[in-house]
């Protein structure tokens, strides 16, 4: 993987995590959202201690030494991914990330104040507004609202896990942080024991959404920030609600029209502005 180019790992990770998101999707008329996201996260959470190769008692005394900030990361980790699963059960996938993305932006503006994002702000606002009931958009207000709620988990997942990486070394917080969210998981996989049971192919698609949303990802981007600047991993990143919309369209032959397009358009440009007007730190 070493001599794979990071910016390729970085867009490689995007595409893993989309098509995670799309395929989850075709899970929902058996085990609905919430199961869906539920056992994703629980599985996530054994693929990501198998990989780190950490003891249980590691675990336990990073746990014990700073349970109350690994209760509330975990608790993040669960609302993002919750809200984010009930969102696109509803509205279009593009329109849920593009939606979302309003929590990083929202993190990088106000951690670096600068009059220069202004304009990049109102950018990515107009987005929004072309994506809410409110400019004629035909989107499902209920799905608008959870995935401003997905964003509000993503920009307080960002901010807690700049907490979590300066305590804990190494993926251990990552780790907890998943695992916490995992049990906090346990009462929404429940419900869908029964159809478990009754169709064990969805415990393998359940594993392969995992992969495409956790594991994969996780080991490229990894790799990419080693070799990659924070602002070029901000740019990159950016491109992810188009990928969305390529994907939805591919997959899942989701249609966002002009308006939709628009919009996805504008917070993408945002998002791309206000990285490369962020101070590279």
């Amino acid at each position: 993987m070493q001599r794979v180019s990071p910016t390729l790992l970085v867009l490689l990770a995007i595409v893993s995590i989309q098509l995670g998101a799309g395929s989850a999707t075709f899970l929902f008329p058996y085990i609905g959202a919430e199961g869906t996201v539920a056992l994703r996260i629980l599985l996530s959470a054994f693929l990501l201690a198998l990989a780190a190769r950490l003891s249980f008692q590691s675990l336990r005394q990073t746990f014990v030494q700073h349970w109350r900030l690994m209760v509330v990361f975990g608790a993040c980790i669960a609302a993002m991914n919750l809200f984010f699963y009930m969102a696109i059960a509803r509205i279009p996938l593009a329109a849920v990330v593009a939606i979302e993305f309003i929590g990083p932006l929202s993190v990088a503006v106000f951690s670096s104040p600068n009059i220069k994002q202004l304009g990049w702000v109102c950018l990515a606002g107009l987005g929004i507004v072309l994506l809410s009931p409110f400019s004629g958009s035909d989107l499902n207000t209920p799905g608008v609202v959870l995935a401003l709620m997905a964003g509000t988990g993503w920009a307080m997942f960002i901010i807690i896990a700049a907490r979590v990486g300066k305590q804990v070394e190494g993926n251990t917080g990552l780790v907890l942080g998943m695992s916490v969210a995992a049990i906090f998981m346990i009462p929404l996989v429940v419900p869908a024991v029964p159809e478990l049971i009754t169709h064990p192919w969805l415990f393998l698609a359940c594993l392969g959404v995992a992969l495409l949303s956790t594991a994969l990802p996780f080991s490229f981007e990894f790799e990419a920030l080693k070799r990659l600047s924070k602002r070029a991993y901000g740019v990159l990143v950016s491109i992810e609600p188009a990928v969305a919309t390529v994907v939805g369209a591919v997959l899942l032959g989701e249609r966002m029209g002009l308006q939709g397009i628009a919009a996805v358009g504008c917070i993408v440009i945002a998002a791309i502005g206000i990285t490369v007007t962020t101070p590279d730190d």
